[in-house]
């Protein structure tokens, strides 16, 4: 494959003067380099990143391409729950985080047309996928479900992390009709855990459960 100008990105937050998963992405990242052929940075992403960790909370964006690595600062997003569509725009496989985002782009300019925070996209057959920037879950019952990342989802490091802490999590391929009226969530390693406020234009109602998952999302010092 042609790999001048193609990279992969690791968006890393800053919580407190640490940041909780530096280790999760540094190996992601190397897993990334290793599938994709791509070459290493020169410089050590670790070192780079490190001094960025004592600025209290903010987000940290990390771009290796053409093997140079450039890091850029921004402040926290909001975390108030977001209207989500549905988007028209097919997902299409994204298993390892890279530059080439074009269908996330195009879904969260939708989302801005129809005043709306974000949205959610849906792979060609129909199967629920993942968010802009977000991995999805949602309680059915006393179940909790996600797709599986053989839908061609981003394995994000926010849903590991809730994999973890959940215990038993359903995982398949859903169509859009499987949450209609389910308690929806999102997740990544910057927002955490952040309930879904509304779907198409109906609300999604609050969990509890959802919010205990938030509460111990970040890992102790």
């Amino acid at each position: 494959m042609e790999t001048a100008g193609y990279g992969l990105i690791e968006t890393m937050r800053v919580r407190e003067g640490r940041i909780p998963f530096l280790e999760r992405h540094l190996a992601r990242l190397e897993r990334s380099l290793r599938a994709l052929g791509l070459p290493r940075p020169a410089r050590d992403v670790a070192a780079l990143v490190t001094p960025f960790s004592g600025t209290g909370n903010a987000v940290l964006r990390v771009e290796v391409c053409d093997g140079r690595a450039t890091v850029t600062v921004r402040e926290l997003p909001a975390l108030d729950a977001p209207a989500v569509i549905t988007a028209a725009e097919p997902h299409r496989p994204y298993p390892n985080k890279t530059t080439e985002r074009d269908c996330f782009v195009d879904a969260a300019e939708e989302a801005e047309i129809a005043e709306a925070d974000d949205a959610l996209l849906l792979t060609p057959e129909g199967w629920v996928a993942e968010g802009t920037v977000w991995n999805v879950f949602w309680w059915d019952g006393d179940r909790l479900h996600t797709p599986a990342e053989d839908v061609g989802i981003l394995p994000g490091i926010g849903r590991a992390r809730v994999l973890e802490l959940a215990g038993t999590v359903e995982q398949g391929r859903y169509p859009r009709q499987a949450i209609e009226g389910k308690r929806l969530f999102s997740t990544n390693a910057v927002r955490g855990v952040v309930p879904i406020g509304s779907l198409d234009g109906v609300r999604v109602p609050a969990d509890a459960r959802t919010a205990e998952l938030a509460r111990r999302f970040w890992p102790e010092a």
